[in-house]
């Protein structure tokens, strides 16, 4: 019995293999030279910021860089690939490019074939599940009914009834041992959660859920501590045993986690240093001339060896000569094979998953469905209903950000209201009722749309790598994202737009009041909305910050009372013309001002001023109250179909490279 089979004959003989039923995949690649464009990996913003022009952004004699060089092998069902060495040595690299997510790199030569046919990114969706190495989950939800069910609901296709989908979820849940922590929150780094072993396994258990026959995951232990880790490898050995193909990078495993590897494959800046099964690398270094030392861990040791010394550039050349010749030593002796793997003895054969488990239990053939089917995935409109229900269950159970926000709009509203609740039953004067108005439609906006920026930058990255997986298309997650948070929208205009009215004593008619509140709820949605496509439209939260703030500034100094409307010359009238700001503002006064009659006493003398007149004065009458809210209602759809395209056009990465 070799040391990867004990580790499993003690486990309990009731434990669920989740096997792969369709048909074994293999993945080759063949001669591959990838080179990577330093330039490129610099984002356009930071180009910027150094005061370079277009044309000198991808200019230098080392714009372009080697990568991954001349690199062989061939991985297939029921085995686990692990590719090793150390950081900068093209591990990532190697992932993204087979899983067709390579960005700002070329491939010169060589190919990369999955069951005999070129990959493309049709044929990675279909059978390939790429975990990545930080965990992308919303963290107010709850492992297996609002995380793990969602996303069964949305990946798996529309003949599988919802006794099936639930299935799949607790099957999942019991191969990847989340049953204790199967109700508890995903949290993240602010929210408490289940712990970082237990949330890498739920990102598994994500991809796990489509039932992919090829399994990726890049640093899958990243971040774990020694057990964890561990423990996380024999579950993801389990898989590869339950006829899937598992290729995993992995910086530096510890020895009971490298016994666990069936095939590994050592790079040093992108060569190939050996490449074969996990078992005989300690032999084939020793006829080499590099036996490990005794009770040493031999992935220790020949990561060591393989790495680049850059403390000086005596040392860099010293282990750059080092690892060229190990390179060419071993491509020497693979060169004839072929599947470039070494082999310490003849006939030697690689565990498959079929000696180890024979034929499908009853409730693996219920669950696995014809691989065809999963082309059959949910309609838009199924889409959106999950979504919806995702976005509300995510935002009402972050408890303590709903209540932040609501005593920040409660404190607001209080603070001014408060200022102008010392003249009781009087009327305000004119100058301290425009003050009032502009300061409530102007104010607390602000507050809105750093909170909404701050928000979606927080949900880029889930985002764009949901909408890679094509688990749903950009239009239901639109509506969703709209429609899931007007309530939370609604409570806030409310905590806001009522004490406010009534402690400062403004009109008590109730269709002022009414008037009023729509105008308010709909000057904070056009902040909100604008907010939503600058954060869409940017790569970073600084950047989105930035421009929101010009943004809404802009609106602010033209909104109509900082300055008069008339005595604005031609590029800020412009802008007063969209200035969501100027025309609630406009709407404000047109709803107070008109229905009544102010006296002005100079000296002995009393004047009569009738409310259009002051409206007039300001350049605040020039369309009537009905037009404000029409224009109101253009400007937020105009921010909304302009942040509808900057999610369809625009990828929602969490930096952008172009």
């Amino acid at each position: 019995m070799n040391s990867r089979d004990s580790v499993f004959s003690s486990e309990d003989d009731n434990s669920l293999y989740f096997t792969y039923s369709g048909e074994s995949n293999v993945l080759e690649v063949r001669d591959l030279n990838y080179q990577v464009n330093l330039a490129a990996q610099i984002p356009w913003y930071e180009k910027l910021a150094e005061l370079k022009m277009p044309w000198e952004w991808n200019t230098g004699p080392d714009a372009h860089m080697p990568a991954i060089q001349n690199l062989n092998f061939k991985v297939s069902s029921g085995q686990m690939l692990a590719v090793i060495g150390s950081s900068g040595c093209g591990k990532t690299s190697l992932l993204d490019i087979i899983t067709c997510k390579d960005k700002g790199g070329k491939i010169k030569t060589g190919k990369i074939l999955i069951n005999g046919k070129l990959s493309t990114q049709q044929l990675v969706k279909k059978c390939v599940a790429h975990v990545r190495q930080d965990d992308r989950l919303l963290p107010n939800l709850t492992v297996r009914e609002e995380t793990l069910l969602f996303v069964a609901k949305l990946r798996l296709p529309r003949p599988f009834q919802e006794v099936q989908r639930e299935k799949r979820v607790e099957d999942v849940i019991a191969e990847l041992r989340l049953r204790q922590c199967a109700n508890t929150r995903v949290g993240n780094e602010y929210v408490r959660g289940v712990s970082g072993g237990e949330r890498r396994r739920v990102s598994i258990g994500v991809q796990l859920l489509w039932n992919p026959g090829i399994l990726i995951l890049d640093e899958p232990t990243s971040g774990l501590d020694s057990f964890t880790a561990h423990n996380l490898v024999i579950t993801l050995s389990r898989l590869a045993r339950g006829n899937r193909l598992v290729l995993l990078s992995i910086h530096q495993p510890r020895s009971d986690i490298f016994q666990l590897f069936d095939l590994v494959i050592l790079l040093s800046s992108g060569a190939t240093v050996y490449s074969g099964t996990a078992c005989d690398m300690v032999q084939y270094f020793t006829t080499v001339g590099y036996p490990c030392p005794r009770y040493c861990n031999p992935a220790d040791f020949y990561v060591d060896l393989a790495s680049i010394d850059r403390r000086s550039r005596e040392q860099e050349m010293v282990c750059l000569e080092k690892t060229r010749s190990l390179t060419a030593l071993f491509w020497e002796k693979v060169k004839d094979s072929d599947d470039f793997l070494w082999k310490a003895r003849e006939g030697d054969k690689m565990p498959t998953a079929s000696n180890e488990h024979g034929t499908l239990t009853a409730s693996e053939t219920a669950i696995n469905m014809d691989s065809q089917s999963m082309d059959q995935l949910p309609g838009r409109f199924r889409q959106f209903s999950i979504l919806l229900r995702r976005q509300v269950s995510n935002d009402f159970r972050d408890l303590a950000m709903l209540l932040i926000h609501g005593f920040e709009a409660l404190l607001m509203s209080l603070l001014i209201g408060f200022l102008y609740y010392g003249h009781g039953g009087s009327a305000l004067s004119i100058q301290d009722t425009t003050a009032l108005l502009f300061m409530i439609g102007a104010l607390t906006p602000f507050a809105v749309v750093l909170d909404v920026i701050a928000k979606c930058h927080s949900e880029r990255a889930m985002l764009y790598h949901e909408l890679e997986d094509g688990m749903y298309s950009v239009t239901p997650y639109f509506f969703a994202k709209i429609l899931g948070e007007l309530p939370e929208h609604c409570a806030f205009v409310v905590m806001y737009g009522v004490p406010i009215y009534w402690l400062a004593n403004l009109s008590p008619q109730a269709d002022c009041f009414l008037l009023n509140f729509v105008l308010v709820w709909l000057v904070v949605y056009c902040s909100r909305a604008m907010a939503l496509w600058i954060a869409a439209l940017l790569p970073t939260l600084q950047l989105s910050s930035f421009f929101g703030n010009a943004f809404f500034n802009s609106f602010y100094l033209t909104g109509g009372f900082i300055i008069s409307l008339e005595n604005l010359w031609a590029v800020p009238r412009g802008i007063s013309e969209i200035s969501f700001l100027r025309w609630g503002f406009e709407g404000l006064m047109q709803v107070q001002f008109r229905p009544l009659t102010y006296n002005m006493t100079v000296g002995n003398f009393t004047f009569q001023i009738p409310g259009t007149r002051v409206l007039e004065g300001m350049d605040l009458n020039a369309e009537p109250l009905y037009v404000c809210y029409l224009i109101l209602l253009g400007i937020s759809a105009g921010f909304i179909f302009l942040y509808f395209l900057s999610l369809k056009f625009i990828k929602q990465k969490s930096s952008q490279d172009w």
